[in-house]
């Protein structure tokens, strides 16, 4: 699957566009993230515990854009985005999106 934040792909044309895909998932801290993160964020810099755990989260969602846009025929998504809404404390939404279309080289 080619994606890409723009409206295009390089070398490519867009033969059928499809519409708006999404991939969401929901995930929650733990215990030991908190607690990392905690001492981290005291020390300063980058806090490694929430970077993973962003990490996993938009990797999910990407995987879960990627299979609906298979699903509904596209080989492509353009505009890629995501978005992340705190649902309650330590309970964050995260949401990837764009729009599947079917590409051929040019």
């Amino acid at each position: 699957m080619m994606t890409s934040t723009t409206n295009e792909i390089f070398g490519h044309r867009v033969v059928r566009h499809i519409g708006v895909v999404r991939g969401i998932t929901v995930r929650s801290r733990n215990v030991v993230s908190d607690a990392i993160g905690g001492v981290q964020s005291m020390i300063g810099g980058r806090v490694g515990a929430y970077v993973k755990l962003a990490e996993v989260g938009r990797q999910e969602a990407f995987e879960h854009l990627v299979e609906h846009a298979k699903a509904a025929g596209g080989n492509a998504i353009l505009a890629l985005r995501y978005d992340a809404t705190e649902i309650m404390p330590g309970v964050t939404e995260v949401l990837a999106y764009g729009t599947a279309v079917v590409v051929e080289p040019q």
